[in-house]
């Protein structure tokens, strides 16, 4: 039956103008927003994980789901900015990685959340508990302490003489305090003294590593949160320049030149963010999905900069390693 048959049939049955007829025509596919304090090109691998978990689950950008993105680029200002835009779109459901989360707990408390956070969900104010979020927002925390230990012992295993290690990070990172507690515990069971140094914005990041050097480390482990990964290539090429081996619980810290990495495997932390996703926009609340934490992790050695350092690399720890940077 063509189109114009179709039409002369529903008028004479009198439902041509019924509004249910009308809106079933018409039904948008829902809209799902991203929300990023980063930049596109520093995630975009990364978002294609995400992509390929909504594909999984049947969705297809334009048909089943309609995907609307907002990129901050580093900056406070257009954080807010772009906040405010996906606001005014009402989404179904805003997803939030790279520091989006607080400006969407505050800007968009009515929008479901998905948040892929490398704090601590619950000091940031995002959800009252792991198992019961209580709120508006859920998600997946990429806050391991756990591994901190291990990390350690990776390093000690290239770096035998390790006696004196420093601590960087960002205080007003949500979970800093719960990774220098477990950082500092770590490090004395295996006989490491430690300095500890913070910076808040990369202003006085510049001061703090002046003051670190002065304390004279062995080696230096970099706090995953925001600050530490926009600067992670200045910092990698700051540690080499005063050969002090570095290390941090993502891959992309041994990707940009520091020597080791062990920490969640973010490629399926974004592919998972579909599953949240999925969920809420059939009709299941953020408040009822518990809080999830990462399953899958990746030990990363760069190759070249421990050659450059004149480090040698353990057989053991080659064979290991989950990547071997060139």
């Amino acid at each position: 039956m063509n189109d114009q048959r179709r039409r002369l049939l529903l008028a004479s049955l009198g439902v041509a103008g019924l509004p249910g007829v009308a809106a079933a025509q018409t039904v948008a596919p829902p809209r799902v927003a991203v929300l990023s304090g980063g930049s596109k090109a520093d995630n975009a691998e990364l978002f294609k994980f995400f992509i390929d978990g909504l594909h999984q689950r049947g969705y297809r950008e334009g048909r089943s789901v309609a995907l609307e993105e907002r990129w901050a680029d580093y900056s406070g200002d257009r954080l807010q900015a772009a906040a405010a835009a996906i606001g005014a779109l009402r989404p179904a459901v805003v997803v939030t990685v790279a520091g989006g989360a607080d400006a969407a707990r505050r800007l968009l408390p009515s929008v479901p959340h998905v948040f892929l956070h490398s704090g601590d969900p619950v000091a940031a104010g995002l959800v009252e508990s792991y198992a019961r979020p209580g709120r508006n927002a859920t998600g997946i925390s990429l806050l391991a302490t756990e591994l901190i230990e291990k990390r350690m012992e990776f390093l000690k295993q290239i770096v035998p003489s390790l006696r004196r290690m420093a601590f960087l990070a960002n205080p007003e990172h949500p979970g800093e305090h719960r990774e220098l507690a477990a950082s500092r515990s770590a490090a004395q069971r295996l006989g490491i003294e430690v300095s500890y140094h913070q910076a808040r914005n990369r202003a006085e990041l510049g001061k703090v590593l002046e003051a670190m050097i002065a304390s004279r480390p062995d080696a230096a482990s970099l706090f995953s949160d925001g600050l530490m990964t926009g600067q992670n290539r200045v910092l990698a090429e700051f540690f080499m320049k005063h050969r002090i081996p570095s290390i941090a619980g993502w891959v992309r810290f041994a990707e940009a030149g520091h020597l080791l990495s062990y920490g969640p495997d973010r490629r399926e932390a974004w592919r998972r963010l579909a599953y949240f996703v999925d969920k809420i926009v059939k009709g299941a609340r953020p408040s009822d999905l518990p809080v999830e934490l990462p399953t899958l992790f990746e030990l990363a050695v760069n190759r070249r900069t421990a050659a450059a350092l004149r480090l040698t690399l353990p057989q053991q720890l080659l064979a290991r390693a989950d990547r071997v940077l060139e």
